[in-house]
């Protein structure tokens, strides 16, 4: 389960840390989206039944590293184009391949909402993409929560 759910929502994080690439953010801002990432996929994990622990693997911070690093990735590329300032319409019209976070965020947004799930990230990243929210605006809104606890594993 664990490595399924780290290989599919990754993407988002991905996306995320590329909106972060558009708006020129620095790598020490990444690395904390990063690990706030982490914490929501192993929320979103362990209430589906995963075990924490496979998300400090390779198929889940590994992946999401490579994935939310390299100017290869398709969804940090759909990230970066929408940060600097482009509509997912005209990002998605250029690809020629899929990127299959736009399309993750939607059915994990349903599903935070149905269950109450706290994963401010995905939510935001929905908000810029479906919903028009400015990337600027969302990566304040995210700066401006409260401190939460670091701790990822009972």
């Amino acid at each position: 389960m664990g490595v399924e759910l780290g290989g599919a929502l990754k993407n988002i994080i991905a996306i995320a840390a590329g909106i972060c690439d558009g708006l020129g953010l620095g790598t020490n801002s990444k690395s904390a989206l990063l690990s706030r990432g982490l914490a929501e996929l192993i929320r979103l994990g362990k209430f589906l039944g995963a075990e924490p622990q496979t998300f400090f693997g390779l198929s889940g911070m590994g992946d999401m590293i490579t994935t939310c690093f390299s100017c290869r990735s398709r969804n940090r590329w759909v990230g970066e184009e929408i940060g600097k300032g482009k509509k997912l319409d005209e990002v998605l019209e250029r690809m020629e391949m899929v990127a299959e976070g736009v399309y993750t965020v939607k059915a994990v947004n349903n599903f935070i909402k149905l269950y109450n799930i706290d994963m401010p990230i995905a939510h935001k990243v929905y908000e810029v993409l479906y919903e028009n929210k400015s990337p600027d605006i969302a990566v304040r809104e995210l700066m401006a929560r409260g401190p939460k606890s670091e701790k990822l594993i009972n």
